[in-house]
């Protein structure tokens, strides 16, 4: 599936992206000339060493950071030719995320964290969403909890149902299963992958686990900044 790049229902496309930070030692490159599109409804896997720049990469597509040269066409906008509220408002129409460390909000439950996104995108049914999505997660009966008194497989559950809540067309997950157990870990990918494929949504997922990447559409790989591999997962 890589020669998908050049599709018409593009919804990512890295162009040339460079991304260069000062260092004591002088100017130290992250990303060095890297492009590829992604098509919508794919699901890629970004894999490499620690240090190949992944997790930088992801803040770029998502508009979270800027390149030093070359750009980011995320649903047809260039985020480099917007302003920091103008890639936040892209990012609350179009984008949904899930981190490792599962960035909930330590004062609303499991349900408020869920209606969260939606409330802030004026959904005038937040509260009947949230509820639904709260149950294909599993965690109908742990909805009044807070996340201080719930496990961090049960956390995820819920970064996840609020990542997917709002319907994105691309859902960005760096390391989600980085702060889980193998067994919690191979189930909320299982969800993951399960949600993804029924909401038809764009994945992107950042992953040292190469049992992982092989469950996505392609794997694209990094090292020292430099894309060195973009293949279709076959098998």
């Amino acid at each position: 599936m890589s020669d998908q790049s050049s599709g018409k229902n593009q919804v990512l496309r890295a162009h040339k992206l460079v991304k260069e930070v000062s260092s004591p030692e002088g100017s130290l490159t992250i990303l060095s000339d890297v492009s590829f599109g992604i098509s919508a409804g794919e699901s890629v896997a970004v894999v490499g060493p620690s240090g190949a720049g992944k997790s930088t990469l992801l803040a770029l597509l998502a508009g979270l950071d800027l390149p030093t040269s070359g750009h980011v066409m995320l649903i047809n906008a260039n985020l480099s030719d917007l302003d920091e509220d103008g890639r936040a408002r892209v990012r609350a129409e179009n984008v949904g995320f899930v981190f490792q460390s599962f960035h909930l909000m330590p004062s609303l439950n499991a349900l408020e964290n869920v209606m969260l996104p939606l409330e802030l995108g004026g959904h005038a049914q937040a509260r009947q969403l949230a509820r639904e999505i709260i149950e294909k997660v599993g965690l109908q009966e742990r909805w009044s909890h807070y996340p201080s008194q719930l496990s961090g497989g049960e956390k995820q559950r819920v970064a996840i149902a609020r990542a997917f809540a709002a319907e994105p067309t691309v859902l960005f997950a760096d390391e989600p299963t980085g702060n889980l157990d193998s067994r919690t870990g191979a189930r909320i990918m299982d969800l993951m992958f399960e949600l993804n494929h029924s909401s038809s949504t764009t994945l992107v997922l950042v992953t040292h686990e190469r049992s992982l990447a092989k469950r996505c559409d392609r794997i694209i790989s990094l090292d020292v900044g430099k894309l060195v591999g973009d293949t279709g997962v076959t098998g």
